[in-house]
Order: structure tokens, then C-alpha cells, then sequence
């Protein structure tokens, strides 16, 4: 191999592991990103249906969209999207939830806690849940 090809095969392996290394690289098998969503989990989200008190912050970042998807009632703040219409489709997102990584512990604490503006970001197969104002 003559100099000036050499350079070009250790600029482009340099250039490969950067893109490894960036936040928001990721390999074509990674998990598609579908979209996001906007919701407030007020104290109404912190009750089943039938009233019964809620005890994880999955459980009621569900409840939020079966408000807003079943009962057509969301809050002020809440936006729809099209993938947990279904009450299946609600029992997946309460599972993704419940992942390590879905969201950390100071957010499950402040949707328990309080009533805070969330963000979910929905992929193919996970969700990850931010705060947006406690």
C-alpha cells in the first residue's frame, strides 16, 4: 500500500470509530425511533378508573393514555399519538416502562410524587420518559 491510501484507510477507520463513540450513533439493529409525545401526570393519573390508588410511575403514565385514548379526557397539556390506543397496546407500554433504562429513578419519583410535564420518546421496542417541568 503506497502512503496517500494508507491515509485514507486510517482517516476512515478514525472517522468509523467516532461515529461509534457520538451519543446518538447506532448501529441499522438499534431500536427505530417512532416519534414522541407530551403529557402531564396530574392527580387523576395517579388513580385506576375505578379509583383505586396507582403505586408505580408506569402504571400511571398508562393511565394517562387510557384517559386520553378510552375515555377521551386528557389534560390540558396532553398530546395525542397513535401507538397505545389499545388497551394491548397500553399493556406493552406499561411493560417498556418497567425496563431498566425507560426512565431513572428521579423521574419515576417525581411522577409519583407530583404532577410533572413528561416526555415520552417511543421506539419500535422501548420507551424513555424525561421531565419537562415538575
Amino acid at each position: 500500500m503506497n502512503g496517500g491510501a494508507m491515509n485514507r484507510m486510517a482517516t476512515i477507520g478514525a472517522a468509523a470509530l467516532l461515529a461509534a463513540a457520538l451519543p446518538g450513533a447506532a448501529p441499522a439493529s438499534a431500536d427505530q425511533y417512532l416519534g414522541s409525545y407530551v403529557a402531564r401526570i396530574s392527580d387523576r393519573d395517579h388513580h385506576a378508573s375505578d379509583g383505586y390508588e396507582l403505586g408505580s410511575a408506569a402504571q400511571m403514565v398508562r393511565q394517562d393514555r387510557a384517559y386520553w385514548h378510552k375515555f377521551g379526557s386528557g389534560d390540558a397539556d396532553d398530546e395525542g399519538e397513535r401507538w397505545f390506543a389499545t388497551n394491548a397496546q397500553r399493556t406493552r407500554l406499561q411493560a417498556m416502562l418497567e425496563r431498566q433504562g425507560a426512565m431513572s429513578q428521579s423521574t419515576r419519583s417525581a411522577i409519583i410524587n407530583g404532577e410533572p410535564l413528561i416526555q415520552v420518546d417511543v421506539y419500535r421496542n422501548s420507551v424513555r420518559v424525561s421531565i419537562l417541568e415538575r
